[in-house]
């Protein structure tokens, strides 16, 4: 009984502990974050006298009035969702038909050609010559260059490849025994089995697309009604720095006393806000998926 007593004791004491420790990590994890949206909602010039937390020491709308200010950034926000939404489809779609093919035991080429990939993880030709070979292929200032260049991916294929690799073999010959072909067999099939992982891929492939803002600056810069909503905030950003400057060395920081004014640090946090809120809005319905996608990747044959 009194052993029973101090076990039952232990257990309390480490999920005391237990539960202090994950609330402290969480909110060093969340704090920032939520400073980041209290800067953003407070007046620009009252932000630089530093000391906000929590909530917006004065409450205003301007900083992101200003961010949405441009007629340009509703083209590049349709430009982002149109590449997250397509690059992710197509992304999945090819990267799992790969995988489904290198996964059969009776392709005998499935080993040198996952070499192959698995190898493109760790060997790269470089900047300049990855952009010499978009210019051959005709991809420079097109829309295309945000596709094709995603449609394999190397690791989200091991991770598909892996999860297939783990289903009954039964099923499939099943399948072939009442006369379902390979490509059917993937469609009616494997897809739907593998619906966890592939939502976890797809949420990896969503995520990179929608922050992906350097490939259009190499690619993309010369032509404006391509830019994405990333690079035209990073390009925004810029600006108001360079305005802030430039006000300091003429000695124009006088206009802090107006609440029009932006800086660039209320500027960042609004536009930090705008840029992440969209997978803020869709990582809630998929977070599950996460534990699988990472245990499934952990493993590589």
């Amino acid at each position: 009984m009194k052993a029973y007593t101090l076990s039952k004791l232990e257990n309390r004491i480490f999920n005391t502990v237990n539960l202090i420790l994950m609330i402290v990590i969480a909110a060093c994890m969340l704090y920032p974050f939520w400073n980041t949206v209290a800067i953003s909602f407070n007046e620009a010039t009252d932000t630089i006298r530093g000391g906000i937390t929590l909530l917006p020491r004065r409450f205003s709308l301007q900083n992101y009035k200003a961010v949405f200010a441009s007629g340009t950034i509703y083209n590049a926000f349709f430009i982002s969702v149109a590449r997250t939404i397509i690059n992710t489809v197509t992304s999945v779609f090819f990267t799992s038909m790969i995988a489904f093919a290198l996964s059969r035991r009776e392709y005998i080429f499935r080993k040198p050609l996952t070499f192959i990939i698995v190898l493109s993880m760790y060997i790269n030709a470089g900047l300049i010559p990855t952009y010499f070979l978009m210019r051959n292929f005709g991809l420079i200032n097109s829309f295309l260059v945000y596709i094709v260049p995603g449609v394999v991916s190397a690791f989200n294929f091991v991770v598909i490849r892996t999860y297939m690799r783990s289903l009954p073999e039964s099923i499939i010959e099943s399948a072939r025994i009442d006369g379902c072909g390979d490509f059917w067999i993937f469609i009616r099939i494997i897809l739907p089995l593998c619906l966890p992982v592939l939502a976890t891929v797809s949420l990896f492939v969503a995520v990179g697309a929608w922050n992906s803002w350097f490939d259009t600056l190499i690619y993309n810069s010369g032509r404006a009604y391509l830019h994405t909503l990333q690079y035209k905030l990073m390009e925004f950003l810029q600006s108001s720095q360079t305005q802030a400057r430039s006000a300091a060395d003429v000695g124009a920081m006088a206009m802090s006393q107006s609440s029009s004014m932006v800086t660039p640090v209320s500027i960042r946090a609004a536009i930090t806000v705008v840029a992440a809120l969209p997978i803020l809005i869709v990582y809630p319905f998929m977070q599950r998926y996460f534990v699988v996608g990472l245990n499934v990747g952990g493993v590589k044959e």
